[in-house]
């Protein structure tokens, strides 16, 4: 799916605005190319998404109860709204009853809408009804494509790159890790591209397939196909990872993602301080975070299973840690636990872990 043109978007985060369910959008936020109006999250009404972020003037996004409001934000600072999107990834991916209303009104409104739910909101008979009516676009970057097929085993092309992220749960920064790799590899002059392979990175890049949607059987050919198309865009191909190899939900996206793409390296993602998975279906229930080097040790074998692959480095999420200093030890203390390059890219900049990432995929590839 490609995106259009520039939209001025509202984001529905109703009661979720933050970096776990409201992932998508704090990912949008930080990333995405089109300017944000406003937040609409009553239980955060008359705060600012600088609070999250910092004090760059493109993070002063206020924080709103109503869409009503948000769209009066907009006309009064002369950017009026025209797409609402869908700022939450809940488990299961399902719209909340609640927001049928919202989105309904926005629809009424002539706004746009963007949502990554796995609840297809443009089959829902009155949404399609209305926007119809109202001349609007409803856009659910999960509707699978209907290409359908398997891997063959395609090479990747000479000179090419690819690097997967990895992680040791889910929502812990693959994507963002995977965005600002790239962007240093692009501050290096290198021809780069950036495989969106859930909702959010496809609202920020405008192109890609919500893998975790596609078919089991297909979902190794759709990666091997992104990644051919990521070979078109550029010689150093970032794609972004999805769910963890060991959660008890979400490991299957994990493994056509290593299988399918066949990547020369990976990068492992781990938040700091983690210690396991949340997983609130099973009373009682314990899935503990593996160790670091244990587990990336299992990502290289498993990998080595279609195609040889190394982890090459680990990106920390170091924010459950507030104190920086304690932060930068607990970066050194990974690197020195696993042997291998290690910093928060996110918050102390992607420049130190790519330098020692480059020149180990390098030799890798040859």
């Amino acid at each position: 799916m490609s995106s259009g043109s520039p939209r001025a978007i509202v984001i529905l985060a109703e009661g979720q605005f933050g970096y776990h369910h409201g992932k998508t959008a704090m990912g949008v936020i930080r990333y995405g190319p089109d300017p944000i109006v406003a937040v609409v999250d009553s239980t955060n009404a008359g705060r600012n998404a600088r609070e999250w972020f910092s004090d760059e003037p493109r993070f002063d996004v206020p924080i709103v109860a109503t869409l009503d409001e948000a769209i009066r934000h907009g006309q009064a600072t002369g950017r009026p709204a025209t797409a609402l999107l869908i700022g939450i990834a809940p488990a299961g991916g399902k719209l909340p009853q609640g927001w049928r209303d919202a989105i309904l009104a926005a629809i009424h409104g002539g706004l746009d809408v963007l949502s990554g739910l796995h609840t297809i909101l443009g089959d829902d008979p009155v949404f399609a009804a209305t926007a119809r009516e109202s001349g609007v676009t409803i856009v659910d970057y999960r509707r699978p494509p209907e290409r359908m097929e398997t891997a063959v085993g395609r090479p990747h092309l000479p000179g090419k790159k690819v690097i997967l992220t990895v992680g040791t749960d889910c929502a812990i920064g693959k994507m963002s890790v995977a965005l600002e790799l790239r962007r240093a590899a692009r501050e290096d002059g290198l021809s780069t591209s950036f495989v969106a392979t859930g909702q959010t990175g496809m609202m920020i890049e405008g192109w890609g397939v919500a893998v975790d949607r596609v078919i089991s059987d297909f979902e190794n050919g759709t990666c091997e196909w992104l990644v051919e198309q990521g070979e078109e865009r550029g010689d150093w191909v970032f794609v972004e990872g999805q769910g963890s190899l060991d959660h008890p939900a979400y490991s299957a996206v994990t493994l056509g993602l290593i299988h399918g793409c066949t990547p020369h390296a990976m990068v492992m993602v781990h938040k700091a301080g983690l210690t396991e998975h949340e997983f609130d279906h099973l009373p009682g229930g314990e899935f503990p975070i593996h160790p670091l080097p244990e587990f990336i040790r299992l990502h290289e074998v498993v990998a080595a299973l279609v195609a040889p692959s190394r982890v090459v480095g680990v990106a920390l999420n170091t924010s459950l840690i507030q104190d920086e200093a304690e932060a930068r030890r607990v970066v050194a203390e990974t690197a020195a636990m696993t042997g291998l390059p290690a910093d928060d890219p996110v918050r102390f900049g992607p420049r130190r872990l790519w330098s020692a990432i480059r020149p180990a995929v390098e030799a890798l590839v040859g």
